[in-house]
């Protein structure tokens, strides 16, 4: 698949990258973004992530989106 995406697109593809500490901030950046775009979305991957620092839990709310 992402071979043919390749040939069809090319060099044309580009990614958009988001990581906020909450998942409404997050969500709010994707659809603002999304508003806004004039090309078409090929792919969304969504990623969360945790650490501890001391005693407190920090999350990362990552996205990366792939347009045309």
């Amino acid at each position: 698949m992402d071979y043919f995406l390749y040939i069809i697109f090319g060099d044309i593809m580009k990614v958009k990258l988001f990581d906020e500490e909450d998942e409404k901030d997050l969500e709010n950046d994707i659809n603002d973004f999304l508003d806004s775009l004039e090309g078409e979305v090929v792919d969304i991957k969504y990623q969360v992530s945790i650490g501890v620092f001391s005693e407190e839990q920090v999350f990362c709310f990552s996205a990366m989106i792939v347009y045309y």
